[in-house]
């Protein structure tokens, strides 16, 4: 399995705004471990052009979105400094742009081995309403394995932080209530708890997820913890707001 060369062409869509068929067709062998290592390879050569990793994201951890996917399986991917979005969004370059609502956390220490709920919280300096932008470099934004995800950087694209971060102080991040509106009307609702039925346990999954490569979740990271809804497609145009009741608000225009 040739990772570099498998990483460099992802790489080249994404730069490009190109579409290509899943690597699955080309390399019907490729399995999960392959893949996060094709996904390493992407973000090592983003890294070389001067992005910074600043976090890291979870995928497919609602039944909603597993389901609009047809994919089975919590995943994660990788984020850098260039994704983060403040007030704008530009849709130029994209090709399949979606969005959705997530819960984000941001650690101040070290996360490794198999922490439990509460060793996630102790290490937790804010949590806020995030919005994640997907783009898919596949051909159709569909019909792709678990390996063509994970490969893909799990479709990860762009992110919207926390406008606030606030503690969590005891409160309940399962019973928060989102709502993603557009243009004002809203489109998407659920609480935290379609976030793998409380998003702190998403945090404990993405560890295990990591130990399982030999790895830890650095301090300063910042993770999201996963949509709690399906995918909303993109238009230029249009207002995006995520309310999250005492977590707060975060919102971003798409333009041209």
């Amino acid at each position: 399995m040739d990772i570099e060369r498998l990483a460099g062409h992802l790489d080249d869509a994404r730069r490009h705004g190109r579409e290509v068929e899943r690597l699955t067709l080309e390399a019907p062998d490729l399995d999960l471990p392959q893949a996060y290592r094709v996904m390493d390879a992407g973000i090592a050569l983003r890294v070389a052009r001067g992005e910074r990793v600043i976090g890291l994201k979870m995928g497919l951890t609602s039944e909603a979105k597993r389901r609009q996917m047809s994919l089975d399986a919590p995943i994660y991917g990788v984020l850098t400094d260039a994704m983060e979005v403040r007030g704008t969004f530009r849709l130029r370059g994209t090709l399949h742009p979606k969005i959705e609502p997530e819960i984000a956390f941001r650690f101040a220490r070290r996360l490794r081995g198999a922490p439990d709920r509460a060793g996630v919280l102790a290490a937790c300096t804010g949590v806020g309403p995030a919005l994640e932008i997907l783009d898919s470099r596949y051909r159709d934004f569909k019909y792709f394995s678990l390996p063509d995800v994970v490969a893909d950087n799990a479709s990860s694209s762009h992110v919207v932080l926390p406008e606030r971060w606030v503690e969590v102080e005891g409160g309940d991040l399962s019973s928060v209530e989102l709502v993603m509106s557009i243009d004002g009307t809203p489109r998407q609702r659920a609480t935290g708890a379609a976030i793998s039925g409380d998003p702190v346990l998403s945090v404990v999954q993405l560890c295990a997820l990591l130990a399982t490569r030999g790895r830890s979740l650095p301090a300063g990271s910042v993770v999201l913890a996963g949509a709690a809804t399906v995918a909303e497609q993109l238009v230029a145009g249009m207002e995006v707001r995520l309310d999250a009741g005492w977590l707060g608000s975060t919102s971003v225009r798409i333009e041209p």
